[in-house]
């Protein structure tokens, strides 16, 4: 099957949702189909919606020789006319992949609402659905309806090298020294980095040590208020911007913490707790989104109303004064990580998925 695929930007992003296309490419390609991928330039919003009125935009696309079109939701802006005209002329079913609904990130409300307007538009264009979580398979339905084809495919936890043994496990949890905190995302303002460290800044000082590993270039000036907040707080010798790590040596900083905490203002799914819980990590994530699918709040990690920074502090409190709690939840999130499909069942389920819409 020929099979095309629509992105901004590049593959190589270092993002969940990113990794999630990038996997789901070589999966395809694994099973013998043809993947294109046509990386269209990151554009402006106004921008990516006057593309539907670009005859230059919409020639270069009519040329696609495919049997199904795949496209990143986070397209919408530029399709979410131009498809009708686009399927017809291709005579192909269009899938969207939903990962993330910009309609759900904090924007000021009239913005939002014009957000979740145009991305209903655009969900209406598309022949079916393939999203990260039943968070986002509920909202897609909202603002679309449920008369569409639409699967919910997680995804996996077992991409990193290496592993952990329980009495690894074990043994990390009870040695002495300071709670290693590990902050894996990218540091722009939706993962709310600042927020974590307004908690720790309530904690023993001498209790804790926090690594931050994810991009610093994506956003220059929130990166710059974090530096800043960090000697503000005297916090230059326990906290570490460590940037973008390759597989290898996140799967090293995974290995030697304690509990992975992303406090994110909306979360979509978020497979870097199901990242951490591979190496026995308890998670701390966002009320809001699809990470209370992974998490069990009080059991192998907590889930934290987005920006309540004395109940994010109360529970990393308890984990570093209680090191029985935390090994107790550390066994707690290796096994609820066994329990999840890994990365072959949920992309196997997308392949079938997709051939069904061509019958092949």
């Amino acid at each position: 099957m020929k099979i095309g695929l629509i992105i901004y930007g590049s593959l190589d992003l270092v993002t969940g949702g990113f990794l999630y296309g990038r996997l789901l490419v070589e999966y395809l390609r694994n099973q013998g189909d043809q993947v294109e991928v046509i990386s269209l330039p990151w554009p402006t919003y106004r921008r990516g919606l006057l593309d539907n009125c670009s005859r230059a935009f919409r020639k270069r696309l009519e040329g696609l020789e495919c049997d199904v079109l795949l496209q990143d939701e986070l397209v919408h802006p530029s399709f979410f006319r131009l498809n009708r005209r686009l399927r017809r002329r291709l005579d192909c079913p269009i899938i969207a992949l939903v990962y993330h609904l910009r309609g759900n990130e904090v924007h000021p409300p009239w913005r939002r609402r014009f957000y979740r307007w145009v991305e209903g538009k655009y969900l209406d264009t598309v022949d079916g659905y393939v999203c990260i979580s039943r968070a986002i398979k509920e909202d897609v339905e909202r603002l679309a309806g449920n008369h569409r084809p639409l699967m919910v495919a997680p995804g996996g936890g077992d991409r990193l090298p290496g592993d952990i043994t329980l009495e690894g496990i074990a043994a990390r949890a009870l040695a002495p020294g300071p709670l290693e905190i590990v902050f894996i995302a990218n540091v722009i303002p939706r993962k709310e980095l600042h927020t974590l460290i307004e908690a720790l800044a309530s904690l023993p000082r001498a209790g804790w040590r926090l690594t931050v590993a994810g991009s610093l270039t994506m956003d220059v000036p929130y990166v710059e208020d974090i530096r800043s907040r960090i000697k503000q707080a005297g916090f230059a010798g326990k906290v570490h911007l460590a940037g973008t790590l390759e597989s290898e040596d996140l799967a090293g900083l995974l290995a030697r913490s304690h509990v992975l905490a992303v406090p994110s203002s909306y979360e979509a799914f978020g497979i870097v707790y199901l990242e951490g819980m591979s190496f026995g990590l308890p998670a701390i994530a966002s009320t809001a989104g699809g990470a209370g699918e992974i998490i069990h709040h009080g059991v192998d990690g907590f889930l934290v109303t987005p920006g309540d920074v004395p109940a994010l502090a109360g529970h990393l409190e308890r984990l570093l004064l209680d090191r029985g709690l935390l090994l107790k939840m550390s066994l707690a999130a290796r096994a609820n990580f066994r329990r999840h499909p890994t990365w072959e069942e949920s992309l196997s389920s997308i392949h079938r998925f997709i051939h069904s819409f061509r019958g092949s």
